[in-house]
């Protein structure tokens, strides 16, 4: 038995979803489509429920109405813009719950605000508005690249529930610098743990480099010696963050002069500069801030930093997108309200011992 629900449109207009739910034999299939008028979603209602009851058209459906999750496969499969290592995990999460398992004709909002519930154990608002994000772009290309019955109008009413309950929220700014104490610590603990075992990955050159490069983890350990300009001093940002594309979005970017001298202070035993991973930099920079007590900091936090320092110094938002790479320079207007304050790092310490060749 076919249902029909009106609906108002954010033109005013009214909207006529229909749905139909057919089991036979074990075997449950539902379909939705949204008409201008009812007669119109009335009729397709007595036209495809007479479709589905001739023998083998009920398996016909099935076949081309797969599982959230088997759609999820085929997006990541089949994307010719590689999924960042965040999406990749992000959509290999929501293949365990159980939405994962419902038919594209059966998901409905319903569906998607529970899956959001259901996400937000254990999670702040703003990781399930990131996964709500990502599992959209799955929802509004497999209607129209596949054929598959999944409704987007469902998803971007999902949305909207999940914000005004509370389950989603936008990204929080974080604000949290390092203190010169802190990063003190930091650069000593790990200068005892080269002077213990020297093979140690030089944690030290990567912070600082990190601060005064403004270049984000995973940017710092796909620089090569090839995208160093020297003479220039900037480098070649490969596949560089931003939210319509990464892959194959390369920006030079330019380097500040303690940056460029804690570059050449590497040795040229790699094509890489930092021929380290990112899991591994995290872990021992997660490691150290709790060993030395240090709370609530991040790796990401010397990105701000090192930004926050050349408003500090008196750059102006296009001088300091000319080193962070920021594509947007409204980006940057949160920093504007820093005054300048000169340079807090000259003379700093720790820029001398990361700077000699090794």
């Amino acid at each position: 038995m076919g249902t029909i629900l009106e609906r108002k449109r954010r033109n005013g207009s009214t909207g006529y979803h229909a749905q139909i739910a057919v089991q036979r034999d074990g075997v449950s299939h539902r379909e939705t489509k949204t008409f201008d008028r009812r007669p119109a979603a009335a009729a397709w209602i007595t036209k495809r429920e007479h479709e589905l009851s001739q023998p083998g058209a009920l398996d016909a459906a099935k076949g081309n109405d797969p599982t959230l999750g088997e759609v999820i496969d085929r997006y990541t499969a089949e994307s010719r813009r590689v999924p960042g290592k965040t999406k990749v995990q992000v959509l290999r999460t929501i293949k365990t719950f159980d939405i994962a398992g419902i038919s594209c004709s059966a998901v409905t909002s319903a569906d998607v605000v529970k899956f959001a519930h259901d996400l937000s154990v254990g999670r702040k608002p703003q990781t399930v508005g990131n996964y709500l994000a990502h599992l959209s772009s799955v929802f509004a290309i497999a209607k129209p690249a596949w054929g598959y019955p999944l409704d987007a109008s469902q998803m971007e009413a999902a949305q909207k529930v999940a914000k005004r309950l509370g389950l989603t929220a936008g990204s929080e700014k974080r604000d949290r610098r390092p203190t010169l104490a802190e990063l003190d610590q930091l650069m000593k603990h790990f200068g005892e743990v080269r002077d213990r075992r020297p093979s140690a990955m030089p944690m030290q050159r990567v912070i600082a480099f990190a601060l005064f490069s403004t270049r984000r983890q995973e940017e710092i350990t796909r620089i090569t010696w090839a995208d160093l300009d020297e003479a220039g001093s900037r480098v070649l940002v490969r596949d560089m963050k931003n939210p319509g594309q990464k892959i194959g979005n390369d920006v030079w970017c330019e380097l500040p002069p303690e940056a460029l001298r804690i570059a050449l202070a590497m040795p040229r035993t790699h094509s890489s500069i930092f021929p380290y991973t990112t899991d591994a930099i995290s872990a021992a920079f997660t490691r150290a801030c709790a060993f030395l007590g240090i709370e609530d900091l991040h790796f990401h936090d010397l990105r701000h930093e090192g930004v926050s320092r050349l408003f500090e110094m008196g750059r102006t938002v296009p001088l300091a997108a000319s080193v962070s790479g920021h594509r947007s320079w409204q980006s940057l207007q949160r920093y504007t309200h820093i005054r300048i304050a000169g340079d807090k790092y000259s003379g700093w310490t720790w820029l001398t011992s990361t700077t000699i060749q090794m």
